[in-house]
């Protein structure tokens, strides 16, 4: 040992010892108090300031942990440390023993997102892929487990080399997450909110497994190729109009950016022939001919005969005129005994009133009637 190492061991005997982190910095989670060569005296003065907790390790071992206040360190206020030390009875020589400060303020605005593509099987689009990005808050909610599990002997620990551990977890989570719920693929995006509360509950688990707390959780964007988004714009778009106008519209667009093309006459030609394809398109719906051949579009129209004028027959009843009533109606009149073969009966064209069994096409209701004999027979 040289004669330096001897005044620096001397005066650290001499002067009361004083163990405090007074953190300068905005990033460092765990910082080792440096001691040469770790010695602590007996009585020695710990300071913990809000925010912060003091982890005592010794010898790999995880000791005693102080809350914010100023203590006197002695064999009352170490119990894990004096047993581990075999400290029967206090003691009065200096001892060794790590002692690390762990911030425990909330760390936010860490940035976090999808290194890669997410595949998802939709419905109607098939395999698809999606990335998301965000931020997230977390504290330090157990010191002694982060230091042995986290930070092990490093000395200075900030919250880049964490986030780049809980990003990876977080991509992991996040992908199972967004795989099981099994959304719409443009729902993703309308329903972060939710989506963010649900990956929230699903992360913390693995985040209390080594010590910390994930406080806050935010989905701030899910994002998918262009040609995915029009895609979809497209099917809302059909979905929510009529097809036929949605064609129209297309084809008046199509013409637009025909007349646009300064490709010269081809472009031209391009546009009146689509014209003409939407003229004819528009005409259909004026004219139900439109798109036939010119021979059948000028042949005239056939015209359907005029509808037969219904017979109206009146019959004497009683010396009483009765009717007009339809070949139906005078049938059924027949049929219910109300008028027989003998009554009179007149219709337009007649001279005459004649009796029923008289008119040719009545005699059908006196029944038994004979065909005529077959032509040649």
């Amino acid at each position: 040992m040289g004669i330096f190492d001897e005044i620096k061991k001397k005066l650290s005997h001499e002067f009361i010892d004083i163990i405090e982190w007074l953190d300068n910095t905005n990033d460092t989670i765990v910082h080792r108090f440096e001691r040469y060569q770790n010695e602590i005296k007996n009585e020695a003065k710990l300071i913990v300031r809000e925010g912060q907790t003091a982890v005592f390790i010794n010898e790999g071992q995880l000791a005693d942990v102080f809350t914010p206040g100023t203590y006197t360190l002695n064999t009352q206020n170490l119990p894990i440390l004096a047993t581990l030390k075999g400290w029967k009875y206090g003691f009065n020589s200096p001892f060794k023993a790590e002692v690390y400060f762990v911030n425990t303020h909330l760390f936010t605005d860490e940035k976090w997102g999808t290194k890669n593509p997410i595949t998802l099987n939709d419905d109607r689009f098939g395999l698809v892929e999606i990335r998301a990005f965000g931020t997230y808050a977390f504290k330090i909610n157990d010191p002694g487990k982060f230091i042995v599990d986290i930070v092990g002997t490093d000395a200075n620990f900030t919250n880049f080399e964490i986030n780049e551990h809980l990003k990876s977890l977080i991509a992991t989570r996040f992908t199972d997450t967004i795989g099981e719920a099994n959304l719409p693929i443009e729902l993703y995006a309308a329903n972060t909110s939710e989506l963010s509360e649900t990956c929230l509950d699903v992360m913390q688990p693995e985040f209390n497994s080594v010590g910390i707390s994930l406080e806050k959780f935010y989905i701030e964007n899910v994002s998918m190729p262009e040609e995915l988004k029009k895609e979809i714009f497209e099917y809302s778009r059909i979905d929510k109009l009529d097809l036929d106008k949605l064609t129209k519209f297309k084809t008046a667009k199509a013409i637009e950016a025909a007349a646009a093309n300064e490709g010269g006459t081809a472009g031209a030609g391009m546009g009146m022939g689509m014209g003409f394809v939407l003229a004819q398109q528009m005409g259909g719906m004026m004219n139900p001919m439109a798109g036939q051949p010119q021979q059948m579009q000028q042949t005239t129209p056939v015209t359907p005969p005029p509808m037969p004028i219904q017979v109206q027959y009146f019959y004497a009843l009683n010396g009483q005129q009765s009717g007009p009533v339809s070949f139906d109606q005078l049938k059924a009149l027949f049929a219910n005994r109300t008028i027989n073969k003998e009554v009179l009966i007149w219709k337009q064209g007649m001279a005459n009133w004649a009796a029923l069994k008289e008119i040719e096409e009545l005699k059908i209701f006196l029944g038994g009637s004979t065909p005529p004999p077959l032509p040649g027979a």
